[in-house]
């Protein structure tokens, strides 16, 4: 067997062990007037730079002059103290139409911000990024009724995230 032949079949093993994965639908459009101000994280995916986050975690947003967004994430910790961080947001292209944003806290690096599902009236939000790593739900009001919840975890669910180690937002407000 010729030896190209012999890579190919362990890279077509691989390939076939591996469960693909459709690309990660984001809402067609996002009015970014409407979507500035505050929200509420209601649920999210464990990340490291949320470790230290214990409750009343919240995001806000405010469209800029230079068309970019600034961002302040907050959070309460188990200490009792409040953490903040501040970043700003842009546009990743032209054609996202407002649904797909990289967001930098540390600059040069930046992190993507996908709008995955966005309510009619713009009082919950579903964010994720297309490796499936970070989750959140956001909502307006700092509690979220069982039922929309679940609407929203099926949502991400049908995108291919794992919500099974979902951690709840205790929102003390």
């Amino acid at each position: 067997m010729p030896l190209a032949a012999g890579l190919a079949v362990p890279l077509i093993v691989l390939r076939a062990a591996g469960k693909p994965r459709q690309p990660l639908a984001v809402v067609p459009s996002v009015d970014l007037g409407r979507y500035m101000g505050k929200w509420y994280e209601i649920a999210r995916l464990p990340n490291r730079f949320q470790r230290d986050c214990a409750s009343d975690t919240s995001a806000t947003y405010a469209l800029r002059g230079d068309g970019r967004i600034t961002v302040v994430n907050q959070c309460r910790t188990a200490a009792g103290g409040m953490k903040s961080a501040s970043g700003t947001a842009k546009l990743a292209g032209a054609k996202t139409r407002n649904s797909i944003l990289k967001v930098t806290f540390f600059w040069p690096f930046y992190g993507d911000y996908w709008i995955i599902d966005l309510a009619p009236d713009y009082c919950w939000a579903l964010v994720g990024e297309p490796r499936r790593k970070y989750l959140w739900v956001l909502s307006r009001d700092p509690h979220m009724d069982e039922a929309t919840l679940n609407q929203i975890l099926e949502t991400s669910r049908r995108q291919g995230y794992d919500t099974a180690p979902l951690l709840r937002t205790r929102q003390r407000t």
